[in-house]
């Protein structure tokens, strides 16, 4: 049976054909098993390291503010003293976060009578890689229905599908051209409205999930105010050295640990549980909050429609009594939200009083238009003709904006402003959030503003596919920090009600961290400046410097080592700085996408190479340009020693700045380098 936005059950067919074109899953391990709950000691000493922390970085900054800015040098002497001020702030968010890191011990038995829908996301990725995952959520003990979401409606994947015994969902026909698809949330919330199971697991197509994933992560759902699980994503394909960053052991880990002590672990896309009940709950929720948003803005904008139109009609009190009777309309709109009628019997009843005066007006012209006839008629040799004027004429002026009310086309419009049915979407409920081109983010962070709940459960339970080449990484990445971007500037965390204030800043700390390829740019340039030109942004490298700014850095680079628990960190630290380009690309485009309207485009992350080992400098244009300006500097300050321009200590330390600068960005060569890990070698048929 194919049928659209309902659930394709398989009918059977030649297993071997999919065997063929997909390999049966593996079993996996658990690469990691949970943490025990964090002893006091280790509590204990990351405050401590937190503290001092804090303490070195701010007597820091505020001296550097006070004491040491060269305003000489302004230009370049404020930037970096904003840009340090920038990296303090990120430092206190790390350590509000570690504060109360909450390392979970195993979760409870999950109910055994509990029901479960898995969901795997697909749009175009290869059918032997969706096929995988899909046969290995089939595979998943705990009871449960297993479904792909084919947003790509491939007939030959629903073969494949069907001959396994796994589900399709499609778009229902709602989902028309008109409408706007919202991606991945589109094909979630589409989904949602005609699965049935209490809980939800999402898997993004190249995620194969552990058989026991469920048995793991379910029990902790028997606290009635948990709404999501998340899990850890690992990556199958990446080498040790890990050259393009894909592993994320710092974030999924300590920092997700982190959230979670402050309730506000949040939804990462894949290898997630989510409950039904909570998802429904935000969809309604912001069905209506919506709404009511919009009708307190139709009423603000009708009463500056209604004014401008009394100011055009003065001479004519018929019109005059309509605004007026408008006005009365709106006022009676503003009362009933006022005191909590429903929306929509509030906008209906507008709408119908509305109508109604349209009409009166109407009545009225055509009145006048059978008395200017009948005076014809009478003045007519012959009558009978306009005698013979048809009733059904009058009735169709009736419903025709003869009026002058009706004449005026913002008055008109205010029918539709009060409209709720929302006919600009396919549904009026959206569960997953759709104001970003990733729907993760948001949709934890509104939950969490109804009050739910959220736990990280730090076990790899899934294996994904991580991008195997450079220009899959940085479309990636892209993607990532825009989506973000875009939920720091439509919903602010820091204005958004239900959050408590450790929710509200754990989730700004991730916005926050996407503009630091601003900062970046400052800090590749202020060394460059002084060894070329000898432009110092501070008034001199002098003991009270030192005093101040070594014990910051000591104290910081020692909580992340204390934090982290022997996870590696420098490939993440490499990455923050080094795509810098990425980063300041992200904030733009989201800003003009909010802000402008402008488009801002949308890639699924590409599961196959781009191109056959193609090394692509050209993506990395910017960092290359820093690399070539960082060694140039080397050279000059070198020739500017065997001159005597340059002396003291001050060339030393922007020289061993230079030195670690390149140090980082030196993964970007190795990135362009990478080749991706060995092709899996083809069994001899």
């Amino acid at each position: 049976m194919t049928t659209y936005g309902t659930r394709l059950r398989p009918r059977g067919a030649a297993r071997r054909a999919v065997r063929a074109a997909s390999p049966p899953p593996r079993r996996i391990k658990s690469h990691r098993a949970p943490a025990p709950v964090t002893p006091w000691w280790r509590t204990a000493l990351i405050r401590l390291i937190v503290v001092l922390t804090a303490i070195a970085g701010t007597n820091y900054v505020v001296w550097r503010w006070l004491a040491s800015v060269n305003w000489d040098s302004w230009w370049i002497a404020v930037p970096l003293v904003l840009a340090e001020t920038y990296s303090l702030i990120d430092s206190l968010l790390f350590g509000l976060g570690a504060w109360r890191i909450r390392e979970r011990s195993t979760a409870p038995p999950p109910d055994p009578e509990a029901t479960v829908d898995v969901l795997v996301t697909t749009y175009n990725e290869p059918l032997d890689l969706v096929m995988r995952t899909a046969l290995a959520a089939k595979a998943i003990r705990f009871p449960h229905s297993t479904w792909i979401l084919d947003d790509g409606d491939r007939p030959e994947l629903r073969r494949l599908a069907e001959a396994e015994g796994i589900g399709v969902i499609l778009r229902s026909k709602a989902w028309t051209a008109d409408v706007p698809r919202h991606a991945k949330a589109g094909n979630l919330n589409n989904a949602l409205m005609v699965t049935e199971g209490e809980y939800l697991l999402i898997l993004d197509a190249d995620q194969v999930p552990h058989p026991e994933i469920l048995h793991r992560t379910l029990g902790w759902f028997g606290d009635d105010d948990v709404a999501l699980v998340q899990t850890p994503q690992w990556f199958v394909n990446t080498p040790q050295s890990d050259p393009l960053g894909s592993q994320a052991p710092l974030f999924y880990g300590p920092i997700q640990q982190s959230k979670d002590g402050w309730n506000a672990a949040f939804f990462c896309g894949s290898n997630a549980i989510l409950r039904r009940e909570a998802l429904m709950q935000l969809g309604v929720s912001r069905y209506v909050s919506e709404v009511a948003i919009a009708v307190h803005r139709a009423v603000r904008s009708s009463r500056r429609i209604l004014a401008k139109a009394r100011a055009e009609h003065l001479d004519e009190p018929r019109v005059l009594r309509a605004i007026d009777e408008v006005g009365a309309a709106l006022d009676d709109v503003k009362a009933g939200l006022a005191d909590g009628e429903a929306i929509a019997d509030v906008t209906f009843a507008f709408q119908r009083r509305i109508d109604a005066v349209r009409r009166s007006l109407a009545d009225e012209d055509i009145a006048q238009l059978r008395a200017d006839l009948a005076e014809l008629a009478a003045m007519s040799e012959e009558p009978g003709a306009l005698a013979e004027a048809d009733e059904a004429a009058f009735a169709a002026l009736g419903e025709r904006e003869l009026s002058p009310l009706a004449a005026i086309e913002s008055v008109s419009l205010l029918v539709n402003a009060f409209d709720v049915g929302r006919e600009e979407e396919a549904q009026a409920i959206m569960p997953l959030a759709t104001i970003s081109v990733t729907e993760d983010m948001a949709t934890s962070m509104r939950l969490h503003g109804l009050g739910w709940r959220s736990v990280y459960h730090d076990e790899i339970l899934a294996i994904g596919l991580a991008p195997e080449d450079l220009p899959t990484m940085l479309t990636q990445r892209l993607r990532w920090a825009q989506g973000t971007m875009q939920v720091l500037f439509r919903e602010n965390p820091l204005t958004q009600r239900g959050l408590a204030w450790s929710q509200r800043l754990m989730y700004f700390s991730t916005m926050w961290s996407y503009l630091s390829g601003f900062a970046a740019l400052v800090y590749v340039a202020a060394p460059v400046l002084y060894l070329s030109f000898g432009v110092l942004p501070v008034t001199a490298f002098s003991l009270d410097f030192f005093a101040r700014l070594i014990p910051f850095l000591v104290l910081n680079q020692l909580l992340f080592w204390v934090v982290a628990d022997g996870r590696p960190t420098w490939r993440g630290q490499q990455y923050s700085l080094a795509l810098f380009p990425v980063w300041i690309r992200s904030v733009t485009t989201a800003f003009d996408n909010v802000f402008r309207g402008r488009p801002l485009g949308f890639a699924v992350t590409p599961k196959e190479r781009t191109g056959e080992h193609e090394r692509r400098w050209d993506l990395v244009r910017p960092q290359l340009v820093v690399m070539a300006a960082l060694v140039l500097s080397l050279g000059v300050v070198g020739i500017r020693y065997a001159a005597g321009q340059a002396e003291g200590i001050a060339p030393l330390i922007n020289i061993a700045w230079v030195l670690f600068d390149l140090a980082i960005f030196s993964i970007i060569i190795r990135a362009v380098l990478y080749s991706g890990p060995p092709e899996p070698e083809k069994e001899a048929p």
